[in-house]
């Protein structure tokens, strides 16, 4: 089965609001590990818009599923990230004044300097995951500097309409085959939601989707429990219907 990891900056972001306790970052990670999420994925940012520090290490403490730190090459974090050793990171491009995460990372732009983010983390045997867009070149940089995985950013699919989705799953896919001949595994997220999971769930050798935003917002109306459940039962759907 395709694995969902659940992010959940947002709870973050509400919490922020108002500076204050609630809701608990904890609690909304509890509820998704008992509704069947195999991660739980935060974003910690330079400008700690939403996850703190305090969560990052508390989440690492109390997890009894793997966490996956979205993070920037910034050596502060770097620092943190080494500190605490989650499962897996995934190194974003960040802008200040962006409102979220707004292409994939330039692996191939930055080789050297990745590379030693790389090594650091190895050396803590932590995971490396590249969040990249679908570009073939993109693809083998990560592959050269020797990550373990690629996130393929999914927001284009996302807000395509029509022919152009196809366009962008096409590009997905030919991503996805790529990566397959290299010693990577696939990963994939960005704008997924429970619209439009399914044809990027059959993408050829997923082995993982981030998804965040959506479930926060259909937990406003349906509960975080349902939220996670109803997002794991498309990936079984998938899991089923490709076994068949």
């Amino acid at each position: 089965m395709i694995e969902l990891g659940v992010n959940i900056d947002h709870v973050a972001t509400l919490r922020q609001a108002r500076r204050g306790q609630r809701p608990d970052i904890i609690a909304a990670a509890k509820v998704c590990e008992l509704a069947g999420a195999h991660q739980l994925t935060v974003h910690l940012r330079k400008d700690r818009r939403h996850i703190q520090d305090r969560d990052v290490f508390a989440l690492k403490d109390t997890l009894l599923v793997r966490m996956n730190l979205e993070m920037a090459a910034d050596p502060e974090i770097i620092d943190i990230a080494r500190t605490i050793a989650p499962h897996t990171v995934c190194l974003v491009p960040e802008k200040r004044e962006e409102i979220t995460t707004e292409g994939g990372l330039d692996v191939a732009g930055q080789l050297d300097k990745l590379s030693e983010v790389v090594d650091a983390m190895h050396e803590k045997n932590v995971r490396v995951s590249m969040f990249i867009d679908p570009e073939p070149r993109q693809v083998e940089a990560s592959a050269k500097i020797g990550a373990d995985a690629v996130e393929l950013h999914t927001g284009a699919y996302a807000n395509a309409i029509g022919p152009e989705a196809d366009t962008e799953l096409n590009r997905l896919w030919d991503c996805a085959e790529l990566i397959a001949e290299t010693d990577m595994v696939l990963h994939a997220g960005h704008g997924l939601t429970i619209q439009n999971l399914l044809p990027a769930a059959r993408l050829p050798f997923l082995e993982e989707v981030n998804i965040g935003h959506d479930i926060i917002a259909r937990a406003l109306f349906i509960g975080l429990e349902n939220a996670v459940k109803e997002i794991l039962d498309v990936l079984r759907y998938v899991e089923y219907t490709l076994d068949a």
